[in-house]
């Protein structure tokens, strides 16, 4: 079970890349509102703290966008949600670079892509994830 400490950074999977997400850091920053599963993890997530978007698939996948979480947890849709105020990176990090770092390439997320939302990054892994960015 994670604790606050585990936890130096949280990580939303999306699909596809959102629409509303503009193309690259100049667009500035965008609060979307991503569901959640429903597990103690809600009760770790608090306002101000750093997250990225992961975006899933066969094109491109990795890290899109980074920013924070902008919302306490809420139900909306019949299940949990949080907004999160992400700016969209000039390129995706690319899941095949992180997996050949030392430092990342054990995040939950490339240990288990099928794994729900929120995710997280250890302290050791967002460190060497943000020197990338």
């Amino acid at each position: 079970m994670l604790t606050e400490a585990d936890v130096a950074c949280w990580l939303l999977k999306s699909s596809g890349r959102p629409a509303e997400l503009p193309d690259g850091p100049a667009a500035g920053a965008v609060v979307l509102s991503r569901c959640l599963r429903r597990s103690y993890r809600l009760g770790l997530l608090r306002v101000g703290q750093p997250c990225v978007l992961w975006v899933s698939g066969r094109v491109d996948p990795g890290v899109a966008a980074v920013g924070r979480i902008a919302s306490h947890v809420r139900e909306e849709g019949g299940g949990p949600a949080v907004d999160v105020e992400l700016t969209a990176l000039a390129d995706v990090v690319p899941r095949a670079e992180l997996l050949l770092d030392p430092a990342v390439g054990s995040a939950e997320v490339l240990r288990m892509p099928a794994g729900s939302n929120p995710s997280h990054l250890r302290p050791r892994e967002w460190a060497a994830l943000s020197r990338r960015l």
